[in-house]
């Protein structure tokens, strides 16, 4: 692992913890799951994206994320890493979670929800992370900047905007959000691995948790 790689993860870490302080949960304790069938059943519903499958589903990573989020934006290169080298025997699934205060945190992720009915959610959701410091952490849309975006990606440009502004893609978005909250998800991203809230500060200590996981009876 690369020394700049090591420095991003620990400054992600660091905006992770400002993030958490600054994020209104709006959740209350009827909000948390009441058993771990229901908890299960929010860390992962049934047609929650997974970026990586592992056939015999011991392992399972799932991230809250916020394509906005600096913090998420220094760890995708460490998750992307991970996902290569434990394909096929770690699910990586991943949750949105958008920030209110981000002003297009929002409309990111609901730009790759309907680049994805198109089959093409794993490249929109990887551009918006590659060119986050082209629109992030700005007050002022960019709509257009995520159209072009999906132009770039060959989309059907009336069936994305159909689908970007569709009432079914926004509850999508925020049933993913609902869940985290009720997860006591507060801020991103938040990683749990089977289950269990998983707080790691470096690329090894990420790896080191697969490796027991997956080592485990």
């Amino acid at each position: 692992m690369s020394k700049n790689l090591k420095i991003s993860l620990a400054l992600a870490l660091v905006v992770l913890a400002v993030v958490g302080t600054l994020l209104a949960v709006k959740g209350t304790k009827d909000d948390k799951p009441e058993s771990a069938t229901a908890q299960s059943e929010m860390l992962m519903r049934a047609d929650s994206h997974k970026l990586s499958s592992a056939p015999d589903g011991k392992v399972t990573v799932v991230e809250f994320l916020d394509l906005e989020c600096e913090a998420c934006g220094a760890a995708f290169p460490v998750v992307e890493r991970l996902r290569k080298e434990y394909e096929g025997r770690v699910t990586f699934v991943m949750r949105y979670f958008p920030i209110p205060s981000h002003r297009n945190a929002e409309l990111a992720a609901k730009a790759v929800e309907a680049a994805g009915a198109q089959g093409k959610l794993e490249p929109m959701y990887t551009k918006m992370y590659e060119t986050q410091k082209e629109w992030g952490d700005q007050q002022v849309s960019h709509e257009e900047t995520f159209r072009a975006f999906a132009r770039e990606l060959g989309l059907d440009m009336p069936k994305f905007e159909q689908d970007w502004k569709s009432p079914a893609t926004a509850e999508r978005v925020d049933r993913d959000r609902r869940d985290g909250l009720a997860l006591g998800v507060q801020g991103t991203p938040t990683f749990f691995l089977n289950g269990e809230r998983l707080k790691v500060g470096s690329y090894e200590q990420f790896k080191a948790a697969l490796d027991n996981a997956l080592a485990a009876p």
